[in-house]
């Protein structure tokens, strides 16, 4: 069996590390009130007392409903600072200067909210000299469910290793909130959607893809499609080689 004690005390000690040899103050992470934030505060918390969440709702009504009061139980259950930052002025600002000279289709849409949260986390983490913390998991990078310079940019990931099932067999295994655990995985980017159904396949058999486990001829294609699609998230910024 996984031994999370000592990979809790593995992960902290990288985030010491990390900040001594940064020079860094402290920790800023954006508190989504999901999963993959729950860890990522409980282990920088675990490692920085000077760790903060920053809850950033932007226009969907779930971001200001269940994912906020989520948020708030994990930051209150593990002490971590909590700030709220509305989000939603910045991004219709930013849509109608845009739409001026541009006619903006659904995707581009879609990623403004995590590239505006990414804005704002770093501008704290340059305010406060802090370092940002990111959030994402090895399932999600491995078929490009995230958004590049959005929730993709970050300083440090101390879970980037886990896929999904192993960041709930962890949480469990800290005691985290059940609201955290049983509710399903979404990135809030409008009201109603899912994480599974927007990539068209459950985490479960994500997972059993990329840990070796048995799957659908149909589901290890669209598995290898949208990783292949996704090749240029993974990748370092293209340069010119003399």
């Amino acid at each position: 069996m996984r031994n999370y004690q000592q990979e809790f005390e593995k992960r902290v000690e990288f985030i010491k590390k990390i900040l001594d040899k940064s020079g860094t103050e402290g920790i800023v992470y954006g508190n989504s009130g999901g999963k993959d934030s729950a860890l990522v505060g409980i282990l920088c918390k675990a490692a920085c007392d000077n760790t903060i969440g920053i809850i950033m709702p932007c226009t969907s009504k779930r971001n200001y409903g269940i994912d906020m009061e989520d948020a708030k139980t994990v930051a209150g259950r593990y002490n971590i600072e909590t700030r709220i930052i509305d989000l939603s002025p910045v991004k219709e600002a930013f849509i109608s200067q845009v739409t001026s000279a541009v006619e903006l289709n659904q995707k581009a849409l879609f990623n403004i909210a995590p590239r505006i949260r990414m804005m704002t986390l770093y501008a704290i983490a340059a305010a406060e000299n802090r370092l940002v913390a990111g959030t994402g998991n090895r399932s999600e990078a491995y078929v490009g469910y995230f958004t590049k310079w959005g929730d993709g940019a970050h300083d440090f990931n101390p879970i980037a290793d886990l896929t999904v099932r192993e960041i709930y067999e962890f949480l469990r295994y800290l005691d985290a909130p059940g609201c955290i655990i049983e509710k399903a995985p979404s990135a809030g980017l409008f009201d109603g959607q899912t994480d599974e159904s927007e990539m068209g396949i459950t985490y479960n058999t994500l997972d059993e893809y990329l840990l070796g486990g048995s799957v659908s001829e149909e589901d290890a294609l669209v598995i290898q499609k949208m990783h292949e699609l996704s090749e240029h998230k993974r990748k370092g910024i293209i340069v010119y080689q003399p």
